[in-house]
């Protein structure tokens, strides 16, 4: 396999999970401001902090209100990171390696792009905004299916799947860094509640909250919540699946050492740092440390294949 083709499948793959889980944390954001008080100002401003876009964001706007963030998230071509560029930079991608992926996955890519740029007034409208981007994250779950069930499981499968979980590795991490910080520090004890509340939204955005039920029975509260999020290797969705996904899929490919050596270092300290027993500063440094370690596994796959 030429090491361009490999490229394009690698991010294609990153690029489609980036559009569904940024549509995902819209959403959920939506709602979550339902559920709150109104004297409890959390606002849009956390959606622009978990994708690290705050200096891009206020050099075009002035302030982070619900239609301008949705504005950047969804459709702003000036965001390197907005579903729309995301889904543009899938597309083009897909088109290099339309030979290597099958056709219906191509029409699938295709079709949401066109459908997002269409309907794109849809995004500010709260009465359709939910199946708009809900649509979104269909069609991505479509895509991922039609890959997993009609594609050879070769080579380039092991690329699309190794940059699927990257980028939903590296989403997880984001979502419970900002949303564990910001999440009510100073609340009486009448309010004390709603931080579960925030901390179901952050299940939600990860679409975790049903299966998080199965295995917890307890209220949720934030220990459990971590556990689950970063630590639960049978939940697709969280950390150390992503980077079990990335080891398998690296242990298939040849000239493997330096990035399997790599996976497994960072896998070693998720293990053994007990996330939920950390407090906010020292969580936050794991998470920057999980984060650093997801951007050396890329840099190792990249100088290893591309």
């Amino acid at each position: 396999m030429l090491s361009r083709v490999a490229n394009n499948l690698y991010w294609l793959a990153r690029y489609l999970e980036r559009a569904e889980n940024t549509a995902r944390l819209i959403n959920v954001n939506s709602h979550l401001l339902l559920d709150l008080p109104k004297n409890i100002k959390l606002g849009w401003q956390p959606i622009i902090d978990i994708l690290s876009f705050r200096d891009i964001f206020y050099q075009n706007y002035k302030e982070a209100d619900e239609k301008s963030v949705v504005n950047f998230m969804v459709l702003d071509q000036s965001n390197p990171g907005s579903i729309i560029n995301s889904l543009y930079f899938a597309r083009e991608n897909a088109r290099t390696v339309r030979e290597i992926i099958p056709r219906e996955a191509w029409e699938q890519i295709n079709n949401i792009y066109l459908q997002v740029v269409d309907n794109k007034s849809d995004a500010f409208t709260r009465s359709t905004r939910y199946s708009y981007l809900s649509n979104i994250i269909l069609a991505h779950q479509t895509i991922t299916g039609l890959l997993a069930g009609t594609m050879t499981h070769d080579e380039a499968y092991s690329f699309i799947r190794m940059g699927r979980n990257l980028e939903r590795g590296d989403m997880s991490t984001r979502l419970v860094d900002v949303r564990s910080a910001s999440l009510l520090p100073d609340v009486d004890n009448e309010l004390r509640t709603f931080k579960n509340i925030q901390w179901m939204g952050v299940l939600k955005s990860m679409t975790a909250y049903q299966m998080y039920r199965r295995k917890v029975r307890v209220r949720i509260n934030r220990d459990d919540v971590l556990s689950f999020l970063l630590l639960e290797p049978r939940f697709p969705r969280s950390l150390i699946h992503a980077v079990e996904q990335v080891e398998q899929s690296i242990e298939e490919l040849p000239n493997n050492k330096a990035a399997t050596e790599k996976v497994k270092q960072i896998k070693s300290y998720l293990l053994g740092a007990e996330p939920a027993k950390l407090k906010q500063d020292k969580l936050h440094e794991f998470i920057d440390r999980m984060q650093q370690g997801l951007i050396e596994i890329d840099s190792e796959v990249s100088q290893s294949y591309f």
